[in-house]
C-alpha cells in the first residue's frame, strides 16, 4: 500500500489536493501551523488504498506532499 507524507509547515491549506485525489484518502486538518494555516491530513481507508498515484503531489503548488510505494 503506498502511502503520502504532508509537510505540516509548507502546507497552504489550498485544497487542490482533496480535489485530486481520486480515493478521497486526504481531508482538512483541524490544527493551525506557524504561519496560520490549517494543513490537510493523509487519511488511511479500509478497502480503498492509497494507489500513489501521485495525484496530490503533482497538483500540491507548496511541494508539500511526497508519496511513499
Amino acid at each position: 500500500m503506498a502511502k503520502i507524507k504532508i509537510d505540516s509547515k509548507r502546507c497552504k491549506a489550498c485544497n487542490l489536493c482533496i480535489v485530486f485525489c481520486p480515493f478521497g484518502h486526504i481531508k482538512k486538518g483541524h490544527s493551525l501551523n506557524k504561519v496560520g494555516y490549517k494543513p490537510v491530513v493523509f487519511l488511511e481507508k479500509k478497502g480503498k488504498a492509497c494507489t500513489g498515484c501521485c495525484a496530490c503531489a503533482i497538483i500540491c503548488p507548496e511541494a508539500a506532499i511526497e508519496v511513499y510505494k
